[in-house]
């Protein structure tokens, strides 16, 4: 079995997983300090988990790095408030649409360069 996971580099990354926690809720468990900072952690999720690294510990050539995050997301409320709070201080690449999937689709790069593919599916 494998089990893929997605993992996020930021700066900053003791502030950005309150920011994150905000938005998808989930526990925060931090795996590797230095002094006050935060230099990995996890939020974990309903059976699934975010991982995180700061800029110091993952040193990335670029920033966003070609990865997408896709969240499958239970209701259109959530789906919105977590649209609204990624695109804040983001860029929307896809507005909010209804897709074939009898659903909503949308794309979004947050505040740090992770772009977001966020959708719904109704019953």
């Amino acid at each position: 079995m494998i089990i893929a996971n997605p993992f996020v580099i930021v700066d900053n990354c003791k502030d950005e997983l309150n920011y994150y926690q905000e938005l998808f809720g989930g526990e925060i468990v931090v795996l590797r300090k230095q002094g006050d900072e935060v230099l990995n952690a996890e939020i974990r999720l309903d059976g699934s988990k975010i991982s995180f690294a700061d800029t110091q510990a993952a040193k990335p050539t670029a920033i966003g790095d070609y990865v997408r995050v896709f969240l499958r997301i239970e209701g259109e409320r959530e789906f919105r408030r977590i649209y609204a709070g990624l695109a804040a201080n983001g860029r929307i690449n896809t507005e909010v649409y209804e897709a074939p999937f009898n659903g909503l689709l949308a794309v979004v790069t947050d505040r740090n360069g992770v772009c977001w593919v966020l959708s719904y599916y109704r019953s």
